[in-house]
């Protein structure tokens, strides 16, 4: 599969970004790449930056990403666009917590950023058209088709956020020409690699305070929203899931006191409570 395309700081692609074209502003979501690819045999393949996950390892954190995808990518749709599915690669970001708290109750679990085909990446309006097209939502624009003299590379450019109140991780600034890069918030600290405050609740307390009633009212509603049956494994991996696109930092902190495999038991018997199981 094809590698994730590098989004540098725009100091280090000044001349190549601005030297022509016209701009598009997306807004740089605070989350983690995600590539993804149909193969001849209707089989979605997965990776991050590094590496192509195998069907029994995607990471705790992608596992809300990967779902959302296999339930909603149009697979015939894509089939039938092009002559061989496996020369597109799909690129997107998966919305897990990492530094910005957004409101994951609105937020897609996954956004699309850059198709690529034979013939390289799309530019930006062909990409969104096509994510629309296979039922997955691209990522927000801030501004569009704009000259390179009319833009400020400066964090006064950087908007509020479509996904939460406040400001925006960043933007992402690509080139319909192909050059991108980014301008991150000064202020939000998204790539300094500081650890999360660990979980220090027990496992029972913290499922407890996570699986609300309005947390499982929510879930089996976008379940029956979906046509998919309520039933306690349906609510339960989705809650799980959700636990995991909040809190996978917090709860792989070494010095977390939450047992991932007490807190699997735990949100399937309050799913199974829920249900009057």
């Amino acid at each position: 599969m094809r590698p994730y395309p590098p989004a540098p700081d725009l100091e280090a692609v000044d001349g190549e970004l601005f030297g022509g074209g016209h701009l598009w502003i997306r807004e740089w979501i605070d989350g983690a790449p995600l590539r993804f690819q149909l193969q001849h045999s209707g089989v979605v393949r997965f990776g991050d930056a590094e590496r192509v996950f195998g069907d029994d390892d995607v990471p705790d954190a992608y596992r809300h990403a990967v779902r959302h995808v296999r339930e909603r990518l149009d697979r015939e749709a894509l089939v039938a666009a092009v002559e061989d599915v496996e020369s597109v690669v799909l690129f997107g970001v998966a919305t897990q917590r990492l530094t910005v708290e957004y409101d994951f109750d609105r937020l897609p679990s996954v956004l699309g950023v850059e198709v690529w085909s034979d013939d390289g990446f799309l530019p930006p309006d062909a990409a969104d058209r096509v994510f629309e097209r296979l039922g997955l939502e691209p990522i927000n624009a801030v501004r569009k088709e704009i000259s390179p003299r009319d833009f400020d590379p400066s964090p006064a450019a950087i908007p509020d956020s479509q996904w939460y109140d406040g400001p925006a991780a960043g933007i992402e600034i690509r080139n319909t020409r192909g050059p991108r890069g980014k301008l991150l918030h000064p202020d939000l600290d998204i790539e300094s690699g500081s650890p999360p405050e660990p979980i220090t609740a027990s496992t029972s307390e913290f499922a407890r305070e996570y699986a609300t009633g309005a947390r499982l009212d929510w879930i089996a509603g976008r379940l029956e929203t979906h046509g998919t049956p309520v039933t306690v494994d349906s609510l339960y991996e989705r809650l799980l899931e959700d636990a995991l696109r909040r809190h996978h930092r917090r709860l792989h902190h070494p010095e977390s006191t939450v047992d991932l495999g007490a807190l699997r038991s735990e949100l399937a018997a309050i799913a199974g409570e829920y249900l009057g199981s």
